[in-house]
């Protein structure tokens, strides 16, 4: 009897897990992003100790971006928190708690993937508003 009990709780549990089903990931946005791939190096450089991956002096001149960690986004200026992250097909929305020197404000980003190193960062509510960001490889 104690064997027939094994065999059906394995059964039941096998049942739950299909093993054949592809398995869905989550985008992986974590690294530096900057607006055009070919100004990556004028956008940032691995400084410090660490060896860490930051933001150039005159970053702003050449498109900008941002660096995405597990929990952060951090801009130039700014470094914000991610408070929550929800991916729909290939849209992932997040929002954000963003400390500048002056003040905290939430921020909502919509992020179309066009694939692993692309995305488009849109503006709901405003037509043609848009930004490109390519994955750099610093």
């Amino acid at each position: 009897m104690a064997v027939f009990r094994k065999l059906v709780l394995a059964t039941a549990i096998a049942a739950g897990f299909d093993l054949s089903s592809p398995q869905v990931s989550a985008f992986e946005l974590t690294g530096a992003w900057a607006t055009s791939a070919d100004q990556c190096s004028k956008v940032f450089a691995r400084k410090g100790r660490a060896n860490q991956v930051d933001f150039t002096n005159f970053s702003g001149v050449y498109g900008g971006g941002f660096i995405a960690e597990a929990n952060r986004l951090k801009g130039k200026s700014e470094s914000c928190s991610i408070k929550s992250r929800k991916e729909s097909g290939q849209t992932v929305n997040l929002v954000v708690a963003c400390a500048s020197g002056i003040m905290v404000s939430n921020v909502q980003f919509f992020l179309s993937v066009l694939d692993d190193n692309t995305i488009v960062r849109q503006f709901p509510g405003i037509e043609g508003m848009d930004v490109t960001y390519h994955r750099c490889r610093i």
